[in-house]
């Protein structure tokens, strides 16, 4: 009789450990001189803190939970009454509770009182989204919804403290009995898409409210305590704070009609929805809520380009990690020339969307006191939001790459990183909507653009600077047509000029190489081509 162990084949070898038990704020040496720069340096002790579970396995563990059990349509109760609600994992809640007591919707206006308090509230924002993207949806809108609520003294009165909060209620109910609230925003219809303009939802006036009768196509977050969204007024399209449920308790006239099967962000509920007389107060100029809203959408793009830069990062961060514990042909593919050309490339990449996305942030800080940063933020913000958000697929889907089928099933976290990637160029408006925003933005201040050149010009090389005069001159003649050229060129000599100012050397002429000039190779890996520089950058880039 044959003993089975003679036959055993399964001996695991060779398979590189979970990455886990780090600090995904300490480890990141270009996150920690960059918000210590920026001013934001007070905030060490908290950003540890929030790095520290961004990196444990406990996260890990939430995070996957919370994608694979994804949120359910409660549309009935058991006895046939409509409720409307959406039911969740726990480990959503789990996340959720962690991220609002971290400041993830509020660090910026909590501490508006230290300087550099956007930065912070930045760096919290690109650790958690390199963490657990779904629950960054509700914070990023929570936060950015701030400044619509303090247009109107009495809805700031109502909900502000609540929506500052630190505590998150999970309850779907009356506002007035939770401890913690979050905003909502809800605007896409299925035959305007990002044409708000076609906007269709109709709002009557109701006594002191309106009555809105329509149908929203994308809802992210309809669990929303409180919501702006548009619909049209005699006297144009208009903006409205909606609150999810009434005083005594009901729904408001909102129907959920389905959630949304999405390709990435799936612990995050989106959904299709039907107002049916929703009850709602407007806000701002009757006829102009699209104009209301763009103090809104302006903070939410920096959110999108904070969370594509952290999509990089992260990816980057698996991709490093998988490299040194995996060997192939007697080596570790770090040690391989180009595996490194690779990896180096990539944490190029990560650096330099984590820099633009910052220093963008930056200028939101400085906005209100000084014009020329005013100026930065205004056109920073899009160019920042349009180029990460395409720079994240690429990058992603090559770092996959460094891990082969490993890094293509659903147990490792690369394969959510992969399908989250695209997203962020959807939301908050689309590339070509992002791109004629810029020239528009330009047309209407040529300032700003002037304002951004000479941000590149600051200490910038022969190369940097004949490529600012040939993007300066290409902006003067640019068409319609011209734009993803122009606001990516743009994009990428603000970041290669941060680099030259504020990176280690190897780090400014590796990118600058790479991607400037006649002779610039794109492709990852390419432009390192017995490049010596390539296993410091990898060094500086790894996290454990």
């Amino acid at each position: 009789m044959h003993d089975p162990a003679e036959y055993a084949t399964h001996e695991v070898l060779n398979q590189p450990p979970e990455l886990a038990g780090y600090d995904a704020y300490g480890a990141d040496r270009a996150l920690v001189e960059t918000v210590e720069r920026l001013g934001a340096g007070w905030a060490a002790a908290h950003l540890h803190a929030v790095g520290s579970f961004i990196g444990s396995a406990e996260l890990a563990e939430l995070a996957r939970l919370a994608n694979r059990y994804v949120p359910e349509l409660r549309s009935h109760d058991r006895s046939g009454h409509r409720i409307d609600q959406i039911a969740f994992h726990p480990a959503w809640h789990a996340l959720m509770t962690r991220c609002i007591g971290d400041g993830l919707h509020a660090f910026a206006w909590t501490h508006a009182d230290r300087p550099a308090a956007h930065v912070a509230r930045a760096a919290v924002s690109y650790l958690w989204n390199q963490g657990e993207n779904g629950v960054c949806c509700p914070a990023a809108m929570t936060y950015a919804g701030v400044p619509l609520l303090r247009r109107d003294p009495a809805l700031a009165a109502a909900w502000e403290g609540r929506v500052l909060s630190a505590v998150y209620d999970p309850r779907q109910g009356p506002a007035a009995g939770k401890s913690g609230v979050t905003l909502g925003m809800a605007m896409t219809e299925k035959q305007g898409g990002s044409d708000l303009r076609a906007t269709q939802t109709k709002a009557v006036a109701d006594g002191e409210g309106f009555r809105l009768t329509g149908h929203k196509w994308f809802f992210s977050v309809p669990q929303s305590d409180l919501f702006f969204t548009l619909a049209r007024t005699p006297a144009g399209v208009s903006c409205f704070a909606v609150p999810g449920w009434l005083p005594d308790g009901s729904r408001n006239h909102l129907l959920i009609q389905r959630l949304k099967d999405k390709c990435g962000n799936r612990s995050n509920a989106s959904a299709e929805v039907e107002y049916r007389g929703a009850w709602g107060t407007r806000l701002g100029e009757d006829g102009r809520g699209i104009g209301t809203l763009i103090e809104m959408a302006h903070l939410t793009r920096l959110d999108c380009a904070l969370s594509a830069a952290a999509l990089m990062r992260q990816a980057v961060s698996q991709a490093i990690h998988h490299a040194a514990h995996r060997t192939a042909f007697q080596r570790h593919l770090i040690d391989q020339p180009l595996m490194q050309g690779v990896l180096a490339d990539l944490a190029l990449e990560a650096e330099a969307a984590m820099a633009l996305a910052m220093r963008v942030a930056a200028a939101v800080d400085a906005a209100p006191h000084d014009p020329a940063e005013a100026m930065v933020s205004r056109i920073g913000v899009p160019v920042a939001k349009y180029w990460l958000c395409k720079r994240a697929p690429a990058v992603v889907a090559e770092a996959l790459e460094c891990l082969g089928g490993n890094g293509f099933v659903e147990e490792h976290p690369m394969a959510r990183l992969y399908r989250e990637a695209p997203l962020n160029g959807i939301w908050e408006g689309s590339g070509n909507v992002i791109c004629l925003d810029v020239l528009r933005s330009i047309a209407r201040a040529p300032g700003c653009l002037e304002v951004c050149l000479d941000e590149v010009r600051r200490g910038a090389d022969a190369p940097l600077a004949a490529a600012a005069r040939r993007l300066q001159a290409a902006f003067a003649g640019a068409a319609e047509g011209d734009a993803r050229a122009l606001v990516g060129a743009l994009a990428t000599l603000l970041q290669a000029s941060l680099l030259q100012r504020f990176a280690p050397s190897e780090i400014a002429a590796s990118f600058s190489a790479g991607r400037l000039g006649d002779d610039a190779m794109p492709g990852a890996g390419r432009a390192f081509a017995g490049v010596p520089g390539a296993a410091a950058i990898i060094r500086r880039a790894r996290v454990a």
